[in-house]
């Protein structure tokens, strides 16, 4: 079935809203993307659901839950020591800043 890309427009509305900058080939792939997408979203809505019992996540009623039972955690110094970059003076671990 042949999908119709969403108009560059509103890709680009889109994109605004997510704050992405997109080049004009990746506004015309992500409205083809997009498209589908909505269309796959629409079959699915289709879909007769009579008598479905509607479900809070995928594992509804699924008892594979291990007890919330407290034990020891690993010493502070052995999850350390395989840290690439470990600040082993203040006991705390490195990672690249994520937010500027």
């Amino acid at each position: 079935m042949s999908v119709t890309p969403l108009d560059a427009g509103e890709v680009r509305r889109i994109a605004a809203l997510a704050h992405l900058a997109l080049t004009d080939d990746e506004v015309g792939l992500f409205g083809r993307q997009l498209a589908e997408i909505l269309d796959y979203v629409r079959q699915i809505q289709s879909e007769d659901t009579t008598g479905v019992t509607p479900m809070s996540h995928a594992a509804a009623g699924d008892a594979h839950e291990r007890p919330d039972v407290p034990h020891a955690s690993l010493p502070r110094a052995d999850a350390l020591k395989n840290a690439p970059e470990a600040a082993l003076e203040s006991g705390l671990f490195k990672v690249p800043r994520v937010m500027a």
